[in-house]
């Protein structure tokens, strides 16, 4: 059940595609010799191509050289994983399906289709848009603001939810920060049986961390000034008791 709250200022689907693949570490290559998980072993150049160092002995680099030339033979897999322990930690897969080029002892990977799952549906990404686009200046830097923002500021994290419309928060048994962009802070509302996403937009785009820190204190101080919603209220009072 998703929440009411409006999405705004939000990355474009290549952005997102983009910062998907900046941040992930690991990706699986599903190819015509099965499937295999590299960890820490893809690049990727500035136009988003990927390159991938693998084991000679590895049955990817025998399907890359048997393929046909120019033909898509290969599929990756990167998947987008909250850094937070939230319900449904996968918050968007990315597909690129193209072929693979032996260069020099690596893999270079040719794209021919972009594909990124997201809560709300999946969307083709344009190949020129994916190749133009930058990955969130915040997108290597999330997992440890998250985590932080988590494990050291659970009062920040609730005072926030006061910005949040009360409807979005009844049932709310837990809230969690889900996601930050340049754009704005995603809270994970968690109910008995359900959940749903919240989008905090900034009143101004965040290129850097220091330039974070600056829209999460205005966030903060917006939210110092609204009223505590009942639903919350209600929560506290159950958990008091």
């Amino acid at each position: 059940m998703g929440d009411s709250q409006t999405w705004t200022a939000a990355p474009s689907a290549a952005e997102h595609a983009r910062s998907v693949l900046a941040a992930s570490w690991s990706c699986a290559v599903t190819a015509e010799g099965g499937r295999e998980e590299f960890v820490g072993a893809h690049t990727v150049a500035e136009d988003g191509r990927v390159t991938l160092d693998v084991p000679e002995d590895s049955t990817l680099v025998a399907a890359a050289i048997c393929a046909p030339r120019g033909e898509p033979s290969a599929v990756l897999e990167f998947a987008d994983v909250a850094p937070v322990p939230v319900r449904s930690r996968i918050r968007a897969r990315l597909w690129i399906a193209g072929w693979f080029v032996p260069v020099d002892g690596r893999l270079e990977f040719t794209t021919t289709r972009v594909v990124l799952r997201r809560p709300s549906g999946a969307v083709v990404v344009d190949l020129d848009e994916f190749a133009a686009a930058e990955p969130d200046p915040l997108a290597t830097a999330e997992a440890r603001l998250l985590t932080h923002l988590a494990d050291c500021h659970p009062d920040a994290v609730e005072r926030l939810t006061r910005l949040v419309d009360a409807d979005s928060l009844h049932g709310a048994v837990r809230v969690q920060p889900l996601a930050v962009d340049r754009h704005g802070l995603t809270l994970r509302i968690e109910r008995a049986r359900a959940h749903g996403d919240v989008r905090l937009p900034f009143h101004a785009p965040a290129d850097d961390v220091a330039q974070l820190t600056e829209r999460m204190h205005v966030l903060l101080s917006q939210a110092s000034a609204a009223s505590c919603p009942r639903a919350l209220q209600r929560q506290r009072t159950d958990r008091d008791g």
